[in-house]
């Protein structure tokens, strides 16, 4: 990492996401996985776009409790927006069906809310990207639930995977938040956090 004075803490990442840990070593962060609780990631009904992600973020960053000093805590949520709504993870394969459907041929916005936390201070950020997706046949639909099983991602798909490569036209902005964290804004606010 080339971040002056990040070898004087220790990182800490309070998620499940492998998209997560994966895009956080590709940076060169050193980091420990830890999961104090789980927290229900749940919001008041007024809450739209970003506002949900950072809500759930603090959340989950609140939740976790007192931290060491050289402690920071990175906390992260990612939601799919389309037309006013939240597209949520798919509950069976019917539902992921729905879903893709739901996007196919049409632009849908992933918004990411992060939270930095030390026992002095904290921040939150958030990114957008618009990602627009050609029309999807059911056949290619039916393809991408079956052979990779995306039951565990909003939106019921990873733009990573082969539903991203034969079905994504375009974005605008960060690939990376698509794929559940928006790597270089959190770069440049860990700087910012750790020299300010």
């Amino acid at each position: 990492m080339f971040i002056p004075n990040i070898e004087d803490y220790k990182f800490i990442l309070a998620s499940e996401s492998p998209r997560r840990h994966y895009l956080l070593k590709e940076i060169g962060l050193e980091f420990e996985i830890k999961l104090k609780q789980l927290i229900e990631e749940t919001y008041p009904d007024n809450l739209v776009k970003e506002e949900i992600p950072l809500h759930i973020a603090k959340k989950k960053a609140t939740s976790y409790g007192p931290l060491e000093d050289k402690e920071i805590l990175i906390t992260a949520d990612t939601i799919v927006w389309q037309n006013g709504n939240v597209l949520k993870k798919p509950v069976n394969q019917d539902d992921a069906v729905k879903i893709l459907q739901q996007l196919s041929g049409k632009a849908h916005q992933v918004y990411s809310g992060v939270c930095i936390r030390s026992n002095i201070k904290s921040v939150l950020f958030s990114a957008c990207t618009d990602v627009y997706f050609k029309k999807l046949t059911y056949a290619e639909i039916d393809y991408y639930i079956n052979h990779f099983q995306p039951f565990d991602k909003a939106g019921a798909y990873g733009i990573q995977e082969w539903i991203g490569y034969i079905g994504v036209e375009k974005i605008n902005g960060s690939f990376f938040n698509v794929m559940g964290l928006p790597i270089q804004k959190l770069y440049t606010e860990l700087d910012d956090f750790i020299n300010d």
